[in-house]
């Protein structure tokens, strides 16, 4: 997932079954097994990284260049390989890699403060809370409610989300082969460059159009919700398969519903910083220069790669993550 989305992944592949609530919800494991989690999600955030980002990279450059540049997903594999090597579909790994670690944290712990928040103060009913402060057994939060939670989240982690995905961009739309040949040689040097020649502002180029596409979480964790408590109800998996399952289903609702978003977004992170050369300063010319190149089918240009990263990457990394975890 974007990214994406890919801080709300992780909390899919960390989650843990709440009996009480009847849904899944991350909880943080003993304060004495706290190292085997973060090592965990180091191997999981590595295993999702070498399977999803290629897909990531062919997403980002389908949405960025020009109509007349590939003539689709293949297409554009196969030109990448070829000039630039099998290295050119890992082009701009390194933020999301690093970031992620930061990314999820934010992730779990303010989706879980929201649902509580709301919860308490919104969903539970009005009878109950006037006899007492809280009921004795809670009121699970509705769907609603924890659709609610993953906007809020979505639009906490964009402040982390958007220098990450910002610079990742930036090098992924590099399409040349050698390093001496390439304006960013790599994260530090883009980073370096776009703050000495734009300021500390511009590494946050994007924030509105993050802002815009994480508001999407709503779909991905009202969905993950209802999933869940289907899978659980109506089958016999274990808890980590619910999981898993509603957690890669709700990815593709989310996709589904974002990447219209998320094509504008990557647009306007790919755009030039310098104010003669922009193109795009509002969300929509943006938007407009999508649908003047390619109409409504614009849109939706890289989608295939996107749509097909989402349950290979979140499979490979909850392997990962349950198998280090009984290793450690």
């Amino acid at each position: 997932m974007s990214t994406a989305v890919k801080g709300a992944a992780a909390a899919t592949v960390a989650s843990t079954h709440d009996e009480e609530a009847g849904i899944s919800t991350p909880r943080a494991p003993p304060a004495s097994s706290n190292y085997k989690g973060f090592v965990a999600g180091v191997f999981s955030g590595i295993c999702k990284l070498s399977v999803g980002h290629p897909f990531d990279t062919l997403k980002v450059r389908l949405q960025t260049a020009p109509v007349s540049q590939f003539s689709g997903p293949w297409d554009c594999l196969l030109q990448t390989v070829r000039k630039e090597g099998v290295t050119g579909l890992y082009k701009g790994a390194t933020p999301p890699l690093v970031g992620w670690m930061c990314m999820d944290s934010v992730m779990l712990g303010s989706l879980t403060l929201y649902r509580r928040l709301l919860n308490e103060h919104i969903f539970q009913p009005l009878s109950a809370r006037s006899i007492s402060p809280l009921p004795a057994t809670p009121t699970p939060l509705p769907p609603l409610g924890h659709a609610i939670a993953g906007s809020l989240a979505g639009w906490t982690v964009s402040i982390l989300a958007t220098p990450v995905e910002h610079i990742k961009a930036r090098l992924q739309t590099q399409y040349q082969g050698p390093k001496a040949s390439r304006q960013y040689a790599g994260p530090i040097a883009a980073v370096r460059h776009i703050y000495t020649a734009h300021g500390l502002p511009a590494l946050w180029h994007g924030l509105s159009a993050t802002l815009l596409f994480r508001t999407f979480f709503f779909a991905w964790w009202g969905s993950y919700d209802i999933l869940t408590r289907v899978l659980a109800q109506r089958t016999d998996l274990s808890t980590p398969s619910v999981n898993f399952w509603a957690g890669g289903l709700s990815a593709q609702v989310f996709w589904l519903t974002a990447y219209p978003a998320d094509v504008v977004k990557q647009r306007i992170m790919t755009d030039s910083l310098d104010p003669e050369k922009r193109r795009f300063w509002r969300w929509r010319d943006a938007a407009r220069a999508v649908h003047a190149e390619s109409g409504w089918k614009g849109y939706w240009r890289g989608f295939v790669p996107c749509f097909l990263r989402a349950f290979p990457a979140n499979a490979v990394a909850l392997v990962a993550f349950e198998g280090v975890l009984r290793a450690l």
